[in-house]
């Protein structure tokens, strides 16, 4: 496509992109920032032990933590090793596929979760739900689920629902 025949954004279409990349890169860095200063952990930590604290039995194989926290395989396999110097998580092979390997959350992982949980949640609802009406949290979900789905139609939507 030359440039001739560029769709170029207009005013207010590049308005909304700039919003959009001020919050891509604000909000994980405030959130980041929030977690390391109440719990010592990074928001990536937190979310792979949120994500097993939700799960049956709290673990999961290590590809699908690594599709919730939404990083790479490396970059999980990183963070378990740190996880697990602090007794946070454990690693084992799964007993239905030995090529797999789980991530468990231990107890005191799950007492890290629970300590951290609420200071987390309440920093979530001062910067993404507080600012927002209702009707308008509404439209950034369906906005979210949509530009999504345009990413990856066949990734299982997050949000559930």
């Amino acid at each position: 496509m030359g440039e001739a025949e560029s769709r170029w954004l207009d005013a207010e279409e590049q308005a909304t992109w700039l919003a959009l990349t001020g919050v891509l890169v604000g909000l994980p860095a405030a959130l980041d920032a929030q977690l390391q200063r109440d719990a010592g952990i990074s928001h990536f930590e937190y979310q792979v032990l949120a994500g097993l604290s939700m799960t049956p039995d709290r673990t999961l194989r290590m590809s699908s933590l690594a599709e919730f926290a939404a990083g790479s395989l490396s970059r999980l396999s990183h963070t378990v090793k740190r996880l697990e110097k602090q007794g946070w998580v454990r690693r084992m092979p799964d007993p239905d596929d030995g090529r797999c390997t789980l991530a468990v959350l231990t107890d005191a992982g799950w007492e890290k979760v629970l300590a951290t949980a609420p200071g987390h949640v309440a920093e979530v609802r001062r910067l993404v739900f507080d600012p927002l009406t209702r009707t308008q949290q509404r439209q950034l979900r369906e906005t979210g689920r949509r530009i999504h789905h345009t990413i990856d139609p066949d990734a299982p939507w997050p949000g559930g629902g």
